[in-house]
């Protein structure tokens, strides 16, 4: 099995699509665990023009993958799930290593 590793540059700012191919936002930013090393969640940016209105949601890292084809990365839920997953504003970020949180990112996206 061949392993492919990419900068946290390279990867904030793709574009991030559905397997139905329904474009979901992009990457804002990755969160790193700093006990494990492991990235945790990659926060999405989806809706609003502009920047302006958009919402953020952390998805749990492990369930993106490459499309190394096109070039941008896969979450597979439709995107009327990713409408209604708990998310927050640009402006007010949550604690992502409180318990709760994290229920209830694993809770909505299995």
């Amino acid at each position: 099995m061949t392993h492919f590793v990419l900068s946290a540059s390279s990867i904030n700012g793709d574009s991030v699509h559905n397997a139905a191919g329904e474009n979901l936002g992009k990457i804002e930013d990755l969160m790193v665990d700093t006990d494990s090393g492991q990235i945790e969640y990659a926060v999405l940016s989806f809706g609003g023009f502009l920047g302006m209105g958009d919402k953020y949601f952390a998805v749990p890292f492990e369930r993106l993958s490459v499309d190394r084809a096109n070039k941008r990365m896969v979450l597979n839920v439709e995107k009327e799930r990713l409408k209604n997953a708990p998310g927050f504003d640009k402006d007010k970020w949550p604690d992502f290593a409180d318990p709760q949180f994290r229920t209830s990112m694993t809770t909505h996206y299995g």
